[in-house]
């Protein structure tokens, strides 16, 4: 598998080209269950390869105000600030993930895993242990149909999640979602990892 087919100017094309079947166009309900139960509205949060980030919205319209969203490509943040509009500036990075230097209390995954070539995985987990601060969190979903070359999305498994978190991360949860949309129902894996 190519490498670097899955770059900036690949997720440009798809985004001007609207073919963005992952955008639901709303927060995608276990993350909004795990947003809303959320009490501390200092905590600094990241979402990466944010994509239209509905669920930065939902926690921007919930009072995280240190929230930042990143995504290679242009368009979804230019999106994303045209819903958002009071979103700071400073906080929508337009930048590749592996080359941001910040710490976050909390990331939230969300189609950025799944999303990458599967040779960046053990990169993404070291560059994800890297971004947290002590006892920071990784939370999100993940695809549980088989890796295939076809994709994104590329696929995964509970033992292949497992076996490449369990050295940077502890992992408090990873299940099957049970309140995931009609179309990802028995595909998703709801988990909560923290460093």
């Amino acid at each position: 598998m190519e490498k670097n087919k899955f770059n900036k100017a690949y997720w440009e094309l798809r985004y001007e080209k609207n073919k963005t079947g992952w955008n639901i166009g709303y927060a995608s309900p276990p993350l909004e269950n795990f947003i809303k139960q959320l009490r501390d509205t200092s905590i600094s949060i990241l979402i990466p390869g944010a994509g239209n980030s509905f669920e930065a919205e939902l926690l921007w319209n919930e009072g995280f105000t240190n929230t930042f969203v990143l995504d290679i490509a242009k368009q979804p943040l230019e999106n994303f600030k045209k819903r958002v509009k009071n979103f700071p500036y400073e906080q929508v990075l337009h930048q590749d993930f592996f080359e941001l230097n910040r710490t976050f209390d909390l990331i939230i995954e969300q189609t950025f895993f799944c999303a990458l070539n599967p040779d960046l995985r053990k990169r993404y987990v070291e560059k994800m242990a890297q971004l947290l601060k002590p006892n920071g969190k990784l939370v999100g979903l993940f695809f549980d149909f088989p890796l295939t070359e076809a994709g994104p999305p590329f696929g995964g498994s509970i033992n292949e999640y497992k076996s490449i978190f369990n050295k940077h991360f502890k992992i408090n949860t990873l299940q099957r979602a049970t309140n995931s949309i009609k179309e990802r129902q028995g595909k998703e894996l709801f988990f909560i990892f923290e460093v």
